[in-house]
């Protein structure tokens, strides 16, 4: 009785099973057969007359259940590793591989040294790593207190200007956007027209907080005093307000806006106000002249429209045009009139 063997095949090699079992069994060609499997016809030959002296056995790989040929040595691996234990526990894979090289004559590559060092737990990946907690910083107590000043150059005229860059100050305690100016660049000389406008129409703020960029922020400090301080710090030291960086982790609020998101929403904005607009003129009567359905007595319904409406088919261009103008237009404040008084005379209670 002939034995059972077990044989384990992946699906490559049980499609070359199928295909030898059929140029066995079914006489299939080996021309077709190889077309079928990619292969040239010697291959398939080759194949056949594995599968014919071990049958399915014979068309396994003879590499499985075998070392890699690039396989690490395990001596190599514990001597590279007793040595990083004993004296470089605390450096990172990159520099230990480096030392290993340069003083013990062990060449591994660093992501070798990398997996070496997790699996010992000498190492941790940055993914497996808990995130870091930043302690936020308060908010001001009072409006004025904190101004935070930004810049973000982006195309917010799209297509019908140039791109340019919108300097921003919000303040720090209320989230109110207190001046918002338009310039070609972010400058100097364009920040002191914004502090210029912000100081005649608020007064002067405590401190100003900005980022780290050159208009505020001197990276070569000189040894003698006054000369690691940009323009603009010199100018606000001049005011009594405290230009630099305060000592708390600078973030950018206009970094996390989507630019183009604004000037979407900016649109979307003014074309539900004209459709607002238009719908408050329009006569939304189903039927005109039509008696009452509820036969409840109800007056029949008057044939003409009530004044200032119309049906939606008959507004026409001009009807928008309007309705832009009266959004644009600046509102008339209603003037109150004075009334005199005559001296000695009291106010009726």
């Amino acid at each position: 009785m002939r034995q059972i063997e077990l044989v384990t095949l992946n699906m490559r090699e049980l499609d070359r099973l199928k295909v030898a079992q059929a140029i066995v069994e079914m006489g299939l060609k080996p021309g077709r057969a190889a077309e079928r499997l990619g292969l040239s016809v010697r291959q398939v030959e080759r194949l056949v007359s594995r599968y014919r002296a071990s049958g399915a056995a014979g068309l396994c790989s003879g590499r499985r259940d075998r070392p890699g040929n690039r396989k690490l040595d395990e001596g190599l691996a514990v001597r590279a590793l007793t040595i990083i234990r004993e004296r470089y526990a605390d450096f990172g894979p990159t520099l230990a591989c480096e030392k290993l090289h340069e003083c013990h004559g062990i060449t591994l590559s660093k992501e070798t040294i990398r997996h070496l060092m997790t699996d010992a737990r000498l190492w941790v990946p940055r993914r497996q790593r808990p995130p870091k907690i930043y302690q936020p910083r308060a908010r001001r107590a009072c409006l004025g207190e904190l101004a935070q000043i930004d810049g973000s150059d982006h195309r917010w005229f799209e297509d019908r200007a140039p791109a340019c860059t919108l300097l921003v100050y919000v303040d720090d305690a209320t989230s109110r956007l207190m001046v918002l100016h338009f310039t070609a660049t972010e400058s100097t000389f364009s920040y002191f027209e914004a502090t210029r406008g912000y100081l005649e129409r608020y007064g002067k703020p405590v401190a100003f907080y900005s980022d780290r960029a050159s208009t505020f922020h001197c990276n070569r400090q000189a040894e003698r005093a006054g000369k690691g301080v940009t323009h603009f710090g010199r100018a606000m030291y001049e005011l009594r307000a405290d230009g630099a960086a305060l000592p708390c982790i600078p973030y950018d609020r206009l970094a996390v806006i989507g630019h183009g998101e604004v000037i979407e929403h900016k649109r979307l904005g003014h074309a539900l106000q004209v459709a607002q607009a238009l719908q408050a003129q329009r006569d939304d009567r189903r039927a005109s002249g039509s008696p009452s359905r509820t036969n409840h007595g109800v007056a029949v319904r008057a044939k003409q429209c009530v004044p200032g409406t119309k049906k939606q088919r008959e507004f026409t261009r001009e009807d928008v045009n309007a309705a832009l103008t009266a959004m644009v237009a600046p509102p008339v404040k209603p003037v109150m009139a004075a009334v005199r008084r005559r001296p000695g005379s009291a106010r009726s209670h």
